[in-house]
């Protein structure tokens, strides 16, 4: 079982009953060749649309979705959540109660032997002072602990507003903003030795050359167009498949 799985941008609890119930049966089904497979599953943001941790209580919304995870972890499946700008604070309840690991920002790592630069791909515009103001209210330990200790039905409203605020922050045009994922992933291409730049975000799939003829750009796409793309790294050969 040498594969890495990747997946992004799944945004579970966005659409209607009838398109999360298909999301989640995809993601049954990924999970399985995870788990039969495979030996670590990333997932690159935004695969929740929102998400609030409380003290006793769990967000029923998701629950065969975090109870997938723990299953996968208790086979033996190394399981990365590399937080987005829909499921920006995941928490201690990932990593204490599920076992899973939690990344925020940019994370370089090795799998099989190839140098991966891992990222969501959300606030890495350094001139967008919108966004990395809305960061900082999200994030705002303060502010996370007034919302944690409301009641969760109000706070989870909240939550879903933050989560709207940041989908019409990102909204116009966002082929605009894969462009800009790799002319970043490019001229980081220029400064750091890496093979591949794996994102998400802008939700426009594709796997990329960058202009050092050696290392790639991948973006993962997204699950809410009826499509469910993923990633699979075998041997250090990358590869994007369809559900």
């Amino acid at each position: 079982m040498s594969k890495s799985f990747f997946v992004s941008d799944i945004h579970f609890g966005l659409q209607p009953d009838q398109q999360e119930s298909r999301k989640m049966e995809r993601f049954e089904y990924l999970a399985e060749i995870v788990r039969k497979d495979g030996k670590a599953l990333f997932l690159v943001g935004d695969i929740l649309d929102y998400w609030m941790e409380f003290r006793h209580v769990i967000p029923k919304y998701f629950d065969g979705f975090l109870c997938l995870l723990k299953r996968l972890v208790r086979e033996g499946v190394e399981v990365h959540y590399h937080a987005g700008n829909h499921d920006f604070y995941l928490g201690d309840y990932f990593n204490k109660s599920l076992g899973v690991q939690t990344w925020y920002g940019i994370r370089e790592t090795l799998i099989s032997g190839k140098k991966f630069i891992i990222a969501h791909g959300d606030g890495l515009d350094q001139n967008d002072i919108g966004y990395r103001l809305f960061v900082k209210l999200v994030r705002n330990r303060f502010n996370l602990f007034l919302l944690s200790n409301m009641q969760p039905d109000l706070a989870i409203a909240i939550m879903r507003k933050f989560s709207r605020l940041s989908r019409k922050h990102g909204r116009p045009g966002m082929h605009g903003e894969a462009d800009f994922l790799f002319q970043y992933a490019d001229a980081m291409a220029g400064k750091k030795d890496f093979d591949y730049f794996v994102c998400g975000h802008s939700h426009v799939r594709g796997q990329k050359q960058l202009s050092n003829n050696r290392s790639q750009y991948i973006n993962l796409g997204t699950w809410i167009n009826g499509e469910y793309p993923y990633g699979v790294c075998e041997e250090g050969v990358f590869t994007l498949h369809q559900l």
